[in-house]
């Protein structure tokens, strides 16, 4: 088992900055690659970024792509979230995501931090 805590969520001015942290525990020499996904309320969940835990290559939605940047320290078994130039519309619960695949569904999640940026 993974254990996720996600932290660093926060209300924000538009074009401001965050930084989420997420930090794992548990089975880590499991994970192969961890995400940051988000949700509003009554939408589905969105894929935001996602980064392999050994190589480091990583991966954005369009929508985020220059704007924000993910990255991890393995020695501290965390990963980070960037988020710079903030817009209204990425105000949304922020979760971490962790698994040992190489694709598909996640199979562990925190429990979200909630992120607001106000116009």
């Amino acid at each position: 088992q993974v254990l996720l805590v996600e932290s660093g969520g926060g209300l924000v001015q538009a074009g401001g900055s965050l930084r989420l942290s997420c930090a794992a525990s548990g089975r880590t020499g499991s994970i192969y690659r961890m995400g940051w996904f988000r949700q509003a309320p009554g939408k589905e969940r969105e894929f935001v970024a996602q980064i392999t835990w050994r190589g480091g290559t990583t991966y954005y939605a369009v929508s985020v792509k220059g704007r924000f940047t993910i990255s991890r320290d393995n020695a501290k078994n965390t990963v980070y979230l960037q988020m710079n130039s903030l817009k209204p519309e990425d105000t949304d619960v922020y979760y971490c995501a962790a698994d040992s695949k190489v694709r598909g569904p996640y199979d562990h999640w925190g429990q979200g931090t909630q992120v607001t940026v106000s116009s």
